[in-house]
């Protein structure tokens, strides 16, 4: 290591700690009884160790919890599904194809990413409601889906357009369609590209509150952001519990990165020809 770039890892370090002292804070109220928890005491490390909160926030009015966290997970699950059926059709036909309107269209997914997430809330409430699908799980996703796709179209289609066009070329020449190629090899070389994607996806419908707590009255359809929500309210704070429910929600996300990172370091498309 060099000694002229002490200072930078001095940075990286400070920057480090400044990222992980909150996600730090957090797991050490999560095992704190809500006495130390209230106390005016400063200290990160817990006193009185205990997993009752834990078992609190899982067991909790007959598991409502984990209805919270399955209903999570099949929101962000069958959104990310949604948007990778249709963004990667739709960027690879935006990287292959020349058609009228390429420009236009290439535009519009740009535009719908300058705008604040909140100004969506009032058209898609009228559309989802004249569609009968409020408080239901396919509204929830039709609307995410609507905020994944542009920017999944985007990011796949500058990855389709790394892929070299020989190598379908040469599929076609062996009898391949369009599609045939698109399955057979653009598909396999675009899988860390298609993960990252996906994982996008899952973290958009995963994490989202506002567009949740405006299409969901029930309190068994609630998905996790929202059941967090009900730990602190107006005349009760119940920060051991929710730094409880924000650990085990953390952790399903960390597993999906997990998944998705492994396509990241493999390394799939090596062996590819370059135009």
């Amino acid at each position: 290591m060099r000694t002229s770039n002490w200072w930078v890892h001095l940075l990286l370090i400070a920057a480090s700690a400044i990222a992980v002292f909150p996600v730090l804070w957090i797991l050490a109220t999560s095992f704190k009884p809500r006495a130390e928890v209230f106390s005016t005491e400063l200290s990160i490390v817990p006193h009185t160790f205990t997993w009752d909160n834990y078992v609190h926030v899982l067991t909790r009015a007959d598991g409502v919890f984990l209805q919270w966290m399955a209903n999570s997970f099949l929101v962000a699950l069958l959104t990310a599904l949604v948007a990778l059926s249709l963004s990667t059709t739709a960027a690879y036909a935006m990287s292959r194809f020349r058609f009228a309107g390429k420009r236009a269209i290439s535009f519009s997914f740009f535009l719908t990413q300058m705008f604040p997430g909140a100004l969506l809330i009032v058209p898609l409430y009228r559309i989802v409601n004249a569609l009968g699908l409020l408080n239901s799980y396919l509204g929830l996703v039709l609307a995410y889906a609507t905020v994944a796709v542009p920017f999944c179209v985007m990011m796949l289609k500058n990855y389709f357009d790394t892929i070299p066009y020989e190598l379908e070329e040469a599929a076609r020449v062996d009898g391949l369609s369009h599609f045939g190629a698109f399955c057979r090899i653009v598909l396999p070389l675009s899988l860390p590209g298609i993960a990252v994607t996906g994982f996008f996806a899952f973290i958009t419908a995963w994490n989202e509150f506002l567009i949740a707590l405006t299409f969901m009255s029930e309190q068994r359809m609630y998905t996790l952001p929202i059941g967090l929500q009900q730990f602190v309210n107006q005349f009760n704070s119940d920060w051991h519990y929710m730094a409880a429910g924000a650990i085990i929600v953390t952790l399903p996300v960390l597993i999906v990165f997990l998944l998705a990172q492994r396509y990241l370091i493999t390394g799939l498309s090596s062996g590819g020809t370059k135009g």
